[in-house]
């Protein structure tokens, strides 16, 4: 993947009303011009302007060759002045050092658009970086849009508009279809696009975005929103270079009702670094993405295979159709087939609800050897009589306590006489139940399994595939509106540099903010901290203050339950000695005498600034085991206090929190006042602030309060040259 020239946190202000603008002149164009174009179709000037008359383009083809004359028996033009009409699509396939002057030819004369193919820019050093960043100032000054440079181009199937040199299509153009596929990899893009033909799934449109000097991931799921042949957009990204764009593109996917399946490569290494606090270390980069991406209605998934089943199912099926719960019933010829699918579906968090009384009934009047229980094992007997087949899909597809089916079979539809008996039995079945999901684990040959998808009953070769594909149907039938994140805090006045100094500073900084924090006093010497120690009341918590201390407990920084004065004396003296030794080099700032929080549960909160998303906000299981456990809830900051309690319910750990085993419930309240107020916090200072960490948040009893008992402040030029 080309560097990143710039990115936007998605917290500055963004023009995002115009996102995927002007892109129907890459797949509608009217005339397409090929800069480059060669006799020699195994060049990359050469094969857009063969795959064009191949395929039967039907629009105007300007080959662009300095030589002019004839190139592929087509008149050839020296330059775009030279045309007989302003085309609305340029390709651009001439070497690195003369694309500007092309980029700048098209703007002048009103090109609409321009797919730059040459290599040789960003990803090649700073040279390169500077020419493209000149190419995308012309884009934005003029208004064409630019895709690349170093992409493979553009495809619109149905129009046969083919701005690629791709080898994925020297054997075939795919058939037209409801799903778009939209990547930042040119490769991976075109070889998902070859994987989904040779499935039998059809495509509108395939855009690679390559470098984005101009286009961008964002503005590619934008105008397949907008575009009416698209029904499904399959989405390989790499990254984001605009993350308010990145949200404005999936709620346009969301708002048409066209489902968004993202392919999310390459897991930062950023979140595997060293940090300096506990939320550096647990908010990595690739989590926050997940974040964004499932506020946003997208459903992620992990693998091209995975892409492709989903969205193919979701194509066959129809996003209104995807089921509104888990409940699933698993329908076999095999018992052991029965067990393999029922560990999937288990896996994959599918619920296996028990049939009803009548369904079992119903299942054994028709099949008397048949296993009647969820799975369904039918037995052989349903190869013979399509009736009894029917009977039995009828049964489980009438009971209301499944949300949808599975239909497993191994043969069936490979041999002429059982495909016939399913293939009946499937067809009573749609007249019967022409809204039930039901989603077969079948391998048939290409000609069968077009007819079944024409009946609405999608194919999935695997048992594990079939179940994670129904999982994710589910999410998409089952997801929650998308996540409104709270409005910008205004800005006040900058954080002092003293904020950033130690423990105490900055719990003081938050506290102002609206964080709760126990009493405590900052002592140089033992005597001070006996005095503030008598001040605030036994027992009592010392730890170190240093600016050069990041996790006190590492150095021994930290006693807990000091309950005298004689032994405040002796803790002191040995906390210093340990700090002294462990850490010799640390400035000492002091020793902290704090108020002791009695009971509660512990919690870590944080924030840390996202490259693209700006600040976001970690809550999860605190104290030590924090980055062990990594039971972590993550969101965009700023939230609302009840996205705030709804982080906590969805941790593992929430039970803790309410009242499991007989323990008094906690103050959740409280605990996401604390998480919304950090949020805002995180906001307010983005620009001083790169991450905040609060370990532990005690929670108390309900009523009681939430208090930040120790908090770093890391500011944003740390680690910076």
């Amino acid at each position: 993947m080309a560097e990143l020239d710039k990115v936007a946190p998605v917290t500055e202000v963004a023009e995002v009303a115009e996102v995927g603008r002007g892109l129907d002149a890459l797949f509608r164009p009217r005339s397409i011009a090929i800069f480059g174009a060669s006799d020699d179709v195994t060049k990359i000037g050469g094969r857009p302007l063969q795959f064009l008359q191949k395929y039967g383009y039907a629009g105007a083809i300007y080959p662009i060759n300095r030589k002019a004359g004839k190139v592929q028996s087509l008149r050839a033009y020296a330059g775009v002045g030279d045309l007989p009409e302003v085309p609305e699509l340029a390709v651009v396939a001439v070497p690195p050092g003369g694309v500007l002057e092309v980029v700048q030819d098209c703007a002048a004369r009103g090109v609409r658009a321009a797919v730059i193919l040459t290599a040789g820019f960003s990803e090649m050093g700073e040279e390169g970086a500077r020419l493209q960043r000149a190419i995308g100032e012309v884009a934005r000054a003029s208004g064409m849009r630019v895709v690349g440079p170093n992409c493979l181009g553009s495809i619109g199937v149905p129009e046969k508009s083919i701005a690629t040199f791709s080898v994925a299509l020297e054997s075939a153009l795919p058939a037209a279809g409801p799903v778009g596929i939209v990547s930042q990899s040119g490769n991976l893009g075109s070889y998902t696009m070859r994987l989904a033909a040779e499935r039998g799934i059809g495509i509108s449109r395939l855009l690679t975005t390559g470098n984005e000097c101009d286009v961008d991931i964002a503005d590619a799921i934008a105008s397949l929103a907008r575009d009416p042949g698209t029904s499904v957009i399959l989405c390989c990204m790499e990254t984001c270079r605009d993350g308010a764009k990145l949200l404005r593109a999936m709620a346009m996917a969301r708002e048409a009702g066209k489902p968004l399946v993202v392919l999310k490569v390459g897991v930062s290494a950023a979140g595997s670094e060293a940090a300096a606090s506990h939320t550096g270390a647990l908010a990595g980069s690739d989590a926050v993405f997940d974040v964004v991406l499932r506020n946003g209605g997208a459903l992620r998934v992990p693998s091209i295979e995975q892409l492709l089943e989903v969205g193919h199912a979701i194509a066959v099926v129809g996003a209104d159709r995807a089921p509104k719960g888990n409940r699933t019933a698993l329908m076999t010829a095999s018992g052991g087939f029965g067990v393999l699918m029922a560990d999937a579906a288990s896996m994959h968090g599918l619920a296996l609800p028990k049939l009803s009384a009548r369904t079992q009934e119903r299942i054994v009047a028709a099949l008397p050897f048949a296993s009647a229980v969820n799975p369904v094992d039918m037995t052989a007997q349903v190869s013979s009589r399509p009736e009894l087949l029917v009977q039995a899909l009828s049964a489980v597809a009438d009971d209301e306590s499944c949300d949808a089916l599975i239909l497993q079979s191994a043969y069936a539809f490979q041999l002429p006489r059982l495909r016939d008996v399913y293939i009946a039995a499937l067809e009573q079945l749609r007249r019967d139940h022409p809204s039930r999901l039901v989603l077969l684990c079948c391998k048939p040959p290409r000609e069968v399994a077009a007819q079944l998808h024409g009946m609405g009953f999608p194919t999935v070769e695997t048992i594990d595939a079939a179940c994670a594909t129904l999982a994710a149907l589910v999410r998409l039938g089952t997801r929650s509106e998308a996540v409104q994140t709270e409005t910008a805090p205004e800005a006040k006045a900058a954080l002092s540099a003293e904020a950033f100094a130690n423990e105490a500073s900055a719990k003081a900084a938050l506290a102002q903010a609206g964080l709760l924090v126990l009493r405590e006093i900052t002592a140089s010497s033992r005597d001070a901290a006996l005095a503030a120690a008598r001040e605030i009341g036994f027992p009592v918590v010392l730890k170190i203050v240093s600016p050069d201390i990041a996790h006190k407990t590492e150095v021994g920084g930290v006693v807990v339950g000091v309950g005298s004065e004689p032994q405040l004396l002796d803790d002191y003296d040995s906390l210093l000695a340990r700090v002294v030794q462990k850490a010799p080099r640390a400035r000492i700032d002091g020793v902290l005498v704090a108020q002791m929080a009695r009971g509660g549960t512990e919690l870590i909160l944080g924030t840390k600034k996202d490259p693209v998303f700006g600040p976001v906000v970690m809550v999860g299981l605190g104290g030590i085991f924090a980055e062990v456990l990594k039971d972590v809830a993550l969101q965009v900051a700023p939230v609302s206090e009840s996205q705030a309690v709804a982080m906590l319910r969805s941790l593992k750990a929430f039970a803790l929190l309410d009242g499991a085993r007989g323990r008094p419930r906690a103050d959740v309240q409280a605990a996401a006042r604390a998480v919304a107020s950090l949020s805002r916090f995180a906001v307010r200072h983005a620009d001083a602030v790169a991450e905040i960490d609060i370990n532990p948040l005690v929670v108390l009893d309900e009523g009681q309060g939430a208090f930040a008992l120790d908090a770093l402040l890391v500011p944003e030029t740390k680690g910076k040259p």
